[in-house]
């Protein structure tokens, strides 16, 4: 196996990988930003912008773009967004889970039903027609997918309604039933990586998650990057939760479970049964190369257990402005630490994605002391 497409909403830290593993990789993107169009082979636009778009892409648009790279592929890999595409309309091997398996892990409200089914911790979830029975306070968001842009909180009946509408006319996909009430608990935000074969699961790190964090982004629930490992003596008991979920729902490869560590314990929210945001910093502080551990998931093969080198950190700065990125400023976010670097001559809109910045120190504090100082220098040239 050498020729690789890797084709989602953004993929570029799974080509980076798959590109230091060795592989011949090719890309369809949504950004295809400058340093996933270094690592790739070659790269294509991914001419959607939604899930609904998504959803609806052909297949034989797919295998159009493909023919164009010029490569006989030996596998697919889809990412975010493509997590249901039909293995079965190519001729080549899709390294996935099963669309079945996928579309089941992905829906927050059937995932919510099978958690009470196993007993294990979750928050109370609701549709929005079931809105007499509901008990304040209460997170919205979408039913799959999202990156926490979406998400809003409700205190009362007359915020919800509100909320509701607010979200649909911010997206007209966002209708009650792309939606989901969930009970709105506090805690950390975290999330397990794991790799899994047919018969057995293996936790590779426990994750904190930068969700929010006001340096960061404007936007309460944003997914603001992660700090890998997350110390925490519930370590043992979210990887247990894990990997008795991943086979459970059959899911294969490379794939996350999000948790919420509260004052009672572990509350899984969601599974993300794909390659997740967290991959940069998993590699970076477990010297591993998922991609390639990703692959030997469809041969059998689960790698050791790693031990963790450093604390690995990853900030995702949002932009609070619309943002035109000219050769200054695309030389300064170089001279970084930087990833997901977007080509000169690109807008960015306002509370879009800018630029993610890494760190790696031996303590936690360390890691995030170095993100804010690269952080201040991006936010102070372009107020200036």
């Amino acid at each position: 196996m050498q020729n690789i497409l890797v084709i989602g909403f953004n993929t570029r830290n799974v080509v980076c990988s798959a590109s230091r593993a060795g592989y011949t990789v090719c890309s369809i993107d949504a950004f295809c930003d400058l340093d996933l169009q270094e690592c790739a082979y070659a790269s294509a636009f991914l001419e959607c912008k939604t899930v609904q778009e998504l959803h609806q892409l052909e297949a034989s648009r797919i295998k159009a773009q493909m023919a164009e790279f010029g490569l006989e592929f030996d596998a697919i890999v889809p990412g975010s967004g493509l997590e249901t595409l039909d293995h079965n309309e190519f001729s080549c091997p899709v390294l996935a889970s099963s669309p079945d398996a996928m579309q089941k892990a992905s829906d927050k409200l059937y995932l919510a039903k099978r958690l009470e089914a196993l007993g294990i911790s979750h928050p109370i979830c609701y549709s929005p027609e079931e809105l007499d029975a509901i008990e304040y306070p209460v997170m919205i968001k979408p039913v799959s997918g999202g990156g926490g842009i979406f998400n809003r909180v409700a205190r009362n009946k007359q915020e919800l309604l509100a909320i509701l509408e607010e979200l649909y006319s911010l997206n007209p996909e966002l209708t009650e039933q792309a939606l989901i009430v969930q009970e709105f608990l506090e805690g950390v935000p975290s999330s397990v990586s794991l790799l899994s074969t047919k018969n057995e699961a293996l936790s590779v790190a426990v994750n904190e998650q930068l969700i929010g964090i006001p340096w960061l982004s404007r936007l309460p629930f944003a997914y603001c990057g992660n700090i890998t490992p997350f110390r925490t003596n519930k370590a043992k008991e979210m990887e247990g939760l894990a990997e008795e979920l991943v086979i459970e729902f059959k899911l294969l490869g490379s794939n996350g479970v999000d948790f919420l560590v509260s004052k009672k314990g572990p509350v899984v929210l969601e599974i993300n049964p794909r390659f997740q945001g967290s991959l940069d910093t998993v590699e970076k502080a477990m010297n591993i190369n998922l991609f390639e551990a990703h692959a030997g998931c469809f041969r059998g093969e689960l790698p050791e257990k790693p031990e963790a080198k450093c604390f690995a950190a990853r900030g995702v700065i949002y932009s609070d402005r619309e943002l035109f990125i000219d050769r200054k400023l695309m030389d300064l976010i170089l001279r970084e630490k930087s990833a997901d670097i977007p080509s000169q001559g690109t807008v960015v809109e306002p509370d879009g994605p800018l630029t993610s910045l890494f760190a790696c120190a031996s303590t936690r504090e360390e890691a995030i002391l170095s993100l804010k100082r690269g952080v201040n220098r991006i936010k102070a040239f372009i107020e200036n």
